[in-house]
């Protein structure tokens, strides 16, 4: 067998609760390796500029369709062209923002994405991944929702 060509910082489940701190935000996210960029549900997505600086604005619900909705107003990081796991390639927009999975915290570009008929509002994606190692056949390592 292969040695990893790094230290894995932690173990997560498939499923792990992750808080996103600077939107006060605590979501059920799904571990997607087969997804590069990680996603979060948006809705009423719209960009604008101000200021000389492109921003977004959206609003999301952290569990499902009956919980409040967020509005947040957010710099424009990127827009990426982005394929879907249906094959679907669309254009998204990019948000960076602090996140905190148990005692690990580090910075995630998040696309924006309509995800209300998914089961988990966000995705954690091989990019967040990154130095992590997950267990499939576990669930909520770092605490339960």
């Amino acid at each position: 067998m292969k040695e990893l060509p790094y230290q894995a910082k932690a173990v997560i489940g498939r499923r792990e609760m992750v808080t996103l701190p600077e939107l006060h935000l605590t979501l059920c996210a799904k571990a997607d390796t087969g997804a590069r960029t990680s996603s979060l549900h948006a809705e009423d997505i719209e960009s604008f500029e101000e200021d000389g600086h492109l921003w977004v604005s959206f609003t999301t619900r952290s569990g499902g369709p009956a919980s409040p909705a967020h509005v947040f107003r957010l710099h424009l990081h990127d827009r990426r062209r982005v394929t879907s796991s249906n094959g679907q390639a669309e254009w998204r927009y990019v948000i960076r923002t602090p996140l905190q999975l148990g005692k690990l915290e580090f910075p995630v570009e998040l696309t924006l994405a309509d995800r209300r008929n998914m089961r988990h509002p966000m995705l954690l994606g091989r990019r967040a991944l990154r130095r992590l190692l997950v267990a499939p056949g576990a669930a909520f390592l770092h605490g339960e929702p």
